[in-house]
C-alpha cells in the first residue's frame, strides 16, 4: 500500500510540474524553445492545426476529439501491457496472502524470508511487480503535452465547436457533468471484480477524481474540457472491452479445473 501511495504522490507531482511550471501561458510556435517545448507540445500543435483545417471551415472541436483518439490508439498497447500486468498480479494474489500469513512475525529475520519467497512467487510466474508502472510514467508526459498543446494554440482561438466556444469555459457545464461522470464510470469498471474495491483508500479516490475533473472543467476552456471527455470516454470503451474480459477469471477466482 505504501508503494501505491508513493507512486501515486510521484505521478501528481509529475503531473503538476509538466502541466503548470512549463510556460503554461505562452503561445506555442515554431519559435518556441526547450525539448519539451519542440519535440513535445508543438508538434502535437501543429497536429491539431493539420486536422482542423481539414474541414471547411476550420473546425478545432473535431480536430481535439480526433487527435486525442489517435493519441490513445498510441497508446492502448500500453495500456494492455498495464492492464496484464495488473492481472498477472491478481492472480498470484491467494499464494501471495499465504506466505503473508505463514510469515506474519514482524521480527527481521522473518521479513527477509518473507521478501526471498515473495520474489520467488514472483520469478515462479513470471511476474515483475514494477512492469505495471512503466506505461503510467510514459503515457503521463504525452497526455500532459496534448494539454499544453491544447491550452497554447493560439488558432484555437475564437473557434466553437457544438454549443460552446473553444478559448472559454462551458456556459452551460454540460461539459464538466460529462467529463466527471465519465471519469466516475471509468475507475468504477477499473475497480469492478479487483482487490481495489475493497479498499477504502481507492474507494475515495472513486470518488474525488471525478469531481476534481469536473471543478477543473468548469473553470477550464472548453477545449480542455472536450478533451478529457473524449479521452474518458474512450478509456470506459477501452475498460469494456479490453479489461472486462481480462479480469474475468480474476472476479471468479481465477480458471477451475
Amino acid at each position: 500500500m505504501r508503494k501505491k501511495i508513493f507512486l501515486l504522490v510521484v505521478l501528481i507531482g509529475l503531473a503538476a510540474l509538466l502541466s503548470g511550471c512549463m510556460d503554461i501561458d505562452e503561445p506555442i510556435n515554431a519559435e518556441s524553445t526547450g525539448i519539451w517545448n519542440k519535440y513535445f507540445v508543438h508538434p502535437l500543435s501543429l497536429l491539431l492545426i493539420f486536422f482542423a483545417e481539414l474541414f471547411s471551415p476550420e473546425n478545432f472541436g473535431m480536430a481535439i476529439i480526433l487527435v486525442t483518439v489517435i493519441i490513445r490508439l498510441v497508446l492502448l498497447p500500453l495500456n494492455v501491457k498495464q492492464l496484464k500486468s495488473s492481472k498477472a498480479m491478481q492472480d498470484i494474489q491467494p499464494e501471495l496472502k499465504e506466505l503473508q500469513k505463514k510469515y506474519s512475525s514482524k521480527d527481521a529475520n522473518t521479513q527477509q524470508k518473507l521478501q526471498q519467497e515473495t520474489m520467488s512467487l514472483f520469478q515462479k510466474h513470471g511476474v515483475n511487480p514494477l512492469a505495471g508502472c512503466l506505461p503510467i510514467f510514459v503515457q503521463m508526459p504525452v497526455l500532459i503535452a496534448i494539454y499544453h498543446a491544447i491550452m497554447r494554440t493560439d488558432a484555437i482561438d475564437g473557434h466553437s465547436f457544438l454549443w460552446f466556444a473553444l478559448d472559454k469555459a462551458d456556459p452551460y457545464f454540460i461539459l464538466p457533468l460529462i467529463a466527471g461522470g465519465a471519469t466516475f464510470l471509468q475507475q468504477k469498471l477499473m475497480m469492478a471484480g479487483s482487490p481495489a474495491a475493497q479498499n477504502p483508500q481507492m474507494m475515495v479516490m472513486l470518488y474525488v477524481m471525478p469531481i476534481m475533473i469536473g471543478v477543473f472543467a468548469v473553470f477550464f476552456p472548453a477545449a480542455l474540457a472536450l478533451y478529457w471527455v473524449v479521452g474518458n470516454i474512450f478509456m470506459v470503451v477501452q475498460t469494456i472491452f479490453i479489461r472486462k474480459p481480462m479480469m474475468k477469471n480474476v472476479s471468479t477466482g481465477g480458471d477451475k479445473k
